[in-house]
């Protein structure tokens, strides 16, 4: 079976990122699928893998890209576009390097193609574990933790560095002390939320935005069905079609932002790739731009009133 190259979209780094990626957030037992999915998308012409260090799923995927070089899947390394995040209990300054260096040995990779700060927010070292504690949460220094990120970039341990879950503000504030702006924020983003205004301030900085949950987040502790549930979305999908997963990912595709898409069932892995041949109509794009808007993740868990983040409005800067 042929198929057609996923489309890249350029990064501020001067790197080049395929706009689909596959995405390992898998919190339940199923971990042990993870090596076979992201087998499985390699052969379904997937390039951009999206891990973490709190996914668990690291080891994982470095085990499908030693396979994947073996089998002649890929001819080389840089086919590959690897993504990884600092979790929150090591984004403290001197933290921020052996973090990077243990996922490059968990990945059994001499570099990552892009290093993301997993959320705003620091804990307490050898904290791990989601929720957090809300004792365990303590002030976050992103001018030191941006600092030891580009020193990361120096030393060609990452191409690319970058934010995941910024706002606005947050965005803007690292902005005016950042040597080496960041090339993408990855942040939760579907018709439901669709971030006009972070989308809007990242374009003109520079930014790409990278949509995680772009279907709701379905079967998560936090996500929904929402979004794969709404009507609006249901008759656009009916009258093209198309699949309501499709609609969503084609959409976000149209505002110009990166997407991570999260399926293990090779049949929908496919599904996910066949949404670059045909367009959303103005009429389409109406009616989804007018879907009632709110944040499925919101955080509540991380909030308290002694603690640095006293409420969810201070979280998210007001963005809810």
């Amino acid at each position: 079976m042929t198929y057609f190259s996923i489309p890249e979209i350029q990064l501020n780094s001067g790197y080049k990122m395929p706009v689909l990626g596959l995405g390992t957030a898998t919190f339940a037992s199923v971990k042990a699928d993870d090596k076979k999915a992201v087998l499985q998308a390699i052969e379904r012409g997937y390039r951009h893998f999206d891990t973490a260090t709190h996914y668990g799923s690291e080891e994982a995927v470095g085990e499908a890209v030693a396979e994947a070089l073996n089998r002649g899947l890929i001819q080389s390394r840089t086919e590959l576009f690897i993504t990884s995040k600092l979790w929150c209990s090591d984004a403290h300054a001197d933290r921020v390097l052996p973090a990077l260096i243990k996922t490059l040995r968990n990945l059994k990779l001499e570099y990552l193609d892009l290093y993301l700060i997993h959320l705003p927010i620091s804990t307490k070292p050898g904290t791990y574990g989601y929720p957090m504690k809300k004792e365990n949460v303590v002030p976050f220094d992103c001018k030191s933790v941006w600092t030891a990120m580009e020193e990361c970039h120096k030393l060609g341990l990452v191409k690319s560095i970058g934010v995941s879950n910024f706002t606005c503000k947050k965005i803007e504030d690292m902005l005016a002390f950042s040597k080496i702006p960041p090339a993408v924020n990855q942040v939760e983003m579907n018709p439901c939320w669709q971030q006009k205004r972070l989308i809007n301030l990242c374009r003109n900085k520079g930014i790409v935005v990278t949509s995680f949950s772009p279907l709701g987040a379905v079967g998560t502790a936090w996500g929904s069905n929402r979004v794969v549930e709404n009507e609006v979305l249901k008759q656009i999908a009916k009258d093209k079609g198309k699949s309501v997963p499709q609609i969503c990912l084609r959409w976000a595709y149209e505002q110009g932002v990166a997407i991570v898409v999260k399926s293990y069932n090779p049949g929908r892995m496919q599904e996910n790739r066949d949404i670059f041949d045909w367009e959303l109509s103005d009429e389409d794009c109406k009616k989804i731009s007018e879907i009632p808007q709110s944040r499925g993740q919101r955080g509540e868990k991380l909030v308290s009133e002694d603690g640095p983040i006293k409420s969810v409005e201070e979280l998210w800067d007001g963005e809810l």
